[in-house]
């Protein structure tokens, strides 16, 4: 029996998938669930990167949710699926109803159940930047209860909507002041993932230091825009232009995004690299990469993606050397951009905590003119190497210097006081802008974060235009 699969893509990051189901009598109609199911287990038979792992049999009267849990390997940390595939998509885009602010969950305390957020950043242009709400702020209220171990996931699952905080702000000597109830509306929020460059100045030491956050990858806000990598380029001119000799790559908030924008960043930063020099090997299951290799329009040069050529690279004013902030929640696209560079770079120095460990990328699966089948599904279907088949970060990267970056006293993102900035510019000119910066305060007990809670997160993007064009054009036949 040949199974035909036919492919629309859908979403700049995400590889989209959509099944033609075959020997479905329409005039016996089967349930929901088993509709449903019978369209997760086709895919997932050929696209999941475990599917070998897949159990003979399963029972497909189950919810959809809980019958792709039940296709899952032992492996996998980081497939997922949700009801409705445009909330899926929007979010793989970065575009949720939210406020704006994105936090870590602490313990008060060991000797108490209460939980506080910190603010660690606020997104430019969102309802939360023109509240009296900043980076360190200490939310100890969500809609009027206070947050404790039993029930901060539910009041987590408040602030999409409309909601109040009630907040406390460091006073500027180690005093946390209440400031009262704040309300904050929520908005569609497309988030932009350059959330702050600039250059730091130390003549004396003969360096400029280029900083910059970077957030998330995306190419662009939409499905066709090139918005975003079209700024990062803007960014690197800016700093060619400075004459930076080091570069502060700041990815503590990043856990993920789309490959292409991951290969742009790598191109601008990589010391001597082109489009001749390959940044990254792909292995999928057998039956795909089988199919791969045989299609005329992909075949073996599909399995590897390459540098692009970037008139605004500093890989050789920078040395070769690429200092790396890195956070719990750094992953994916983030790690994927370390381990590509790893071999053109003279060393990638880390900074920060052990990042996720997440060397595989996904796509989406969805049925767009389907009334019978909402769902969405990210299955892992690919795993990720560089040009010397290096792919050994599955339990994450662990940095040249660790701090945990969890003091409640903090300072503003780009101050050379803040913590883990503070410890790069020790490195690169034999003395940080905080004198303390290696002993840093004991770190409170993280017990989450809200990236957590944004499924579009955790993710590595497929997004290849040659493998774009092949979907357009027709049908995928397999054994």
């Amino acid at each position: 029996m040949m199974k035909h699969f036919r492919f629309l893509f859908a979403g700049f990051w995400a590889l989209v998938v959509s099944a033609l189901f075959i020997g479905c009598n329409s005039d016996e109609p089967k349930n929901k669930n088993q509709y449903v199911n019978d369209w997760i287990l086709e895919n997932m038979e050929f696209y999941y990167l475990w599917n070998n792992d897949i159990p003979n049999s399963p029972n497909k009267s189950q919810e959809p949710d809980l019958f792709f849990e039940s296709l899952l390997s032992d492996e996998d940390r980081f497939s997922w699926i949700q009801d409705n595939y445009e909330e899926l998509l929007n979010s793989l885009q970065g575009v949720n109803k939210e406020a704006g602010y994105e936090f870590k969950l602490y313990r008060e305390s060991s000797a108490n159940e209460n939980v506080i957020a910190q603010v660690m950043y606020i997104k430019a242009g969102s309802p939360a930047a023109s509240a009296d709400l900043l980076r360190g702020d200490v939310i100890t209220h969500i809609n009027g209860e206070l947050i404790t171990l039993s029930n901060y996931q539910s009041l987590l699952g408040m602030i999409s909507e409309n909601h109040n905080i009630r907040y406390k702000r460091d006073n500027g000597s180690g005093v946390f002041v209440d400031k009262g109830t704040l309300s904050l509306t929520t908005v569609e929020f497309a988030e932009n993932p350059h959330f702050m460059h600039t250059v730091l100045d130390y003549p004396g030491a003969g360096k400029k230091i280029g900083y910059y956050v970077y957030n998330f990858f995306a190419a662009g806000p939409s499905q066709s825009s090139t918005q975003y990598n079209t700024e990062m380029d803007n960014i690197f001119t800016e700093f060619k232009n400075a004459g930076i000799t080091d570069l502060v790559l700041d990815l503590r908030y990043n856990s993920g995004g789309a490959e292409s924008a991951t290969i742009r960043l790598a191109s601008l930063i990589g010391q001597n690299v082109d489009d001749t020099k390959i940044f990254v090997r792909r292995s999928y299951n057998n039956a795909l990469q089988a199919a791969i290799l045989d299609d005329p329009n992909l075949g073996a040069d599909f399995l590897i993606k390459k540098f692009e050529n970037k008139t605004q690279n500093i890989g050789t004013q920078i040395s070769g050397k690429l200092y790396v902030l890195t956070g719990s929640r750094t992953a994916s696209a983030s790690e994927l951009l370390i381990n590509g560079l790893k071999p053109y770079m003279s060393e990638i120095f880390i900074i920060g905590d052990t990042t996720i460990g997440k060397n595989v990328g996904s796509v989406s699966l969805y049925e767009a003119n389907d009334p019978k089948n909402t769902w969405g599904m990210q299955p892992i279907v690919v795993k990720s190497y560089n040009s010397l088949n290096e792919s050994d970060y599955s339990e994450g990267f662990i940095p040249d210097i660790a701090n945990n970056d969890n003091s409640l006293y903090i300072f503003p993102l780009g101050d050379p006081q803040e913590e883990l900035l503070s410890l790069a510019i020790g490195e690169i000119v034999g003395s940080g802008g905080r004198k303390d910066a290696s002993e840093s305060k004991a770190g409170l007990e993280t017990i989450g974060s809200s990236v957590d809670r944004k499924r579009g997160r955790f993710n590595l993007l497929i997004d290849d235009e040659r493998l774009v064009k092949f979907l357009k054009s027709g049908v995928l036949t397999t054994p």
